[in-house]
């Protein structure tokens, strides 16, 4: 799912190409994409685009007569910069918006289609759309200290709810906890000031280092290579491959369709933490340490 990073790209991208634009047409691919009624999505043709903004993971795009669209990509929607009037792509193009100059079309990957676009008027509805979370750029340490420690929860949890902290997801929180030094499955109200402020610091150098790479990559260009798994990263999506910092092997925990990969060496002290479905296979015979497990490896392979 495009994060806090990528989808400040996609706004400084789009900001240079739609704002002050007239959006002419909306064309839809699939009717379920738009999940409002009221006002109609004609309502938003015709009119001039006057800014966008970043709500958690949304994007909205905000026109004349106070409307706004909100797209949510969740995790396989993309935004594509295209000629004027081209076609929407096979089964996964879901709309299009007609500009004079291009044409910005939404497509998402797979089977589910989980995308959405809302067409709302007024602040008070678009806010509805807002998580709350807190823009970890625009607080301090003492901000970040209290909504990361109102409630008990482990560090993975915490970071990607978006009620606490907004545009943080699964990819960037990996990579913020490492960067940290901090398990995955440590518990907020049971961290030191000084973990915490580690973890404030590396949150915000994460998001920022990421968005001042995304960048560089972008350029003057329109942003195609949205992914949650960047060779760079550190451990997000290396799961068996070396840590960059230690060279141990990247760990994960898997989760529905989800898995957080740490480095026990750098995060956990050595610690395998337990993967659910394998732990409950293994039981007692679960490796404990990364020794432990390179053991087991060793005597399965013989």
């Amino acid at each position: 799912m495009p994060e806090l990073p990528d989808v400040t790209i996609y706004i400084e991208a789009l900001e240079k190409r739609i704002v002050g634009a007239t959006l002419q047409k909306v064309r839809l691919g699939n009717p379920f994409l738009l999940r409002t009624v009221t006002p109609p999505v004609s309502a938003a043709e015709g009119k001039q685009v006057l800014g966008l903004k970043r709500l958690g993971k949304r994007i909205a795009i905000g026109l004349q007569d106070d409307l706004w669209l909100v797209i949510h990509l969740m995790i396989a929607g993309r935004l594509h910069w295209q000629k004027p009037d081209a076609g929407l792509p096979g089964k996964r193009g879901l709309a299009a918006f007609d500009f004079a100059d291009g044409t910005l079309i939404l497509t998402e990957a797979g089977s589910k289609k989980r995308a959405s676009l809302h067409v709302v008027q007024g602040d008070s509805d678009l806010a509805a759309h807002d998580p709350g979370g807190l823009e970890i750029f625009e607080i301090d340490r003492a901000a970040f200290e209290q909504a990361l420690t109102d409630t008990n929860h482990t560090l993975k949890r915490a970071l990607t709810d978006p009620r606490k902290f907004s545009g943080i997801g699964n990819a960037y929180s990996d990579e913020i906890l490492h960067r940290a030094r901090l398990s995955p499955v440590a518990m907020t109200q049971k961290l030191s000031a000084e973990e915490i402020g580690r973890l404030y610091d590396a949150t915000r150098a994460t998001l920022e280092n990421w968005i001042a790479a995304l960048k560089a990559e972008t350029g003057d260009g329109f942003p195609e290579k949205v992914t949650a798994f960047r060779p760079d990263m550190a451990v997000h999506g290396r799961y068996g491959e070396q840590c960059p910092d230690c060279g141990t092997p990247v760990q994960r925990i898997r989760y529905a369709s989800n898995e957080t990969n740490y480095c026990p060496v750098c995060q956990t002290g050595g610690k395998l933490l337990a993967d659910r479905a394998l732990s409950r296979l293994l039981k007692k015979d679960w490796p404990r340490t990364i020794e432990e497990l390179e053991e087991l490896k060793r005597s399965t392979r013989g």
